[in-house]
């Protein structure tokens, strides 16, 4: 006997109780996602810090925490796909006046970055960079602790390995911005 699994709307995944775990909807199937260890919330915390300093004090937008979901995609069929990135830019202006801000926002922030966590395997954080550039990330960061390196994949298929002596430049997604990559980790 086949079972078809139940497939789950954005409404349903706002309406989920909270039980420790944040969720994902990948063509409408629901993900777990575990919660992560003490190294990845302090490098995902001192990246959020970088930007928010930044984008506050220049006025650039918005710099969005971990639980924040976005619809980056919807099949033909209703099938919908939202996902939630450790940190997220979205630039100034380019959310609509009429939005409902306490839902889902079905657009692609400029910027996403995705902390590894030991449990992440390498086809996930592939799969869910290859979504985020599909919908329309001008930028995704790989950041990960454990090599203390931070991975820049952008639009046009341009990956670069950036190293604790290399500087992350994202001036072309916000305005001026340029840190080392060993502010992420220290």
């Amino acid at each position: 006997m086949t079972t078809t699994p139940t497939l789950l709307t954005e409404d349903d995944l706002l309406r989920m109780p909270d039980d420790g775990n944040r969720y994902e909807l990948v063509e409408g199937e629901l993900r777990t996602m575990a919660p992560t260890g003490y190294e990845h919330g302090r490098c995902t915390g001192k990246l959020h810090g970088l930007l928010i300093n930044h984008v506050t004090k220049h006025r650039l937008g918005d710099v969005l925490a971990a639980e924040t979901g976005f619809v980056i995609a919807r099949a033909a069929d209703g099938r919908v796909t939202v996902r939630a990135p450790a940190v997220a830019f979205v630039a100034r202006g380019r959310v609509p006046a009429d939005a409902d801000t306490s839902r889902f926002l079905e657009l692609a922030p400029d910027l996403v970055a995705e902390t590894l966590s030991p449990s992440d395997t390498a086809v996930e954080v592939e799969e869910k960079i290859a979504a985020w550039l599909k919908a329309g990330v001008r930028a995704a960061l790989v950041v990960n602790p454990a090599s203390r390196t931070v991975t820049a994949h952008r639009a046009q298929f341009a990956i670069s390995r950036l190293t604790d002596a290399d500087e992350l430049d994202l001036s072309d997604i916000l305005e001026g911005f340029r840190c080392r990559v060993a502010e992420i980790f220290d």
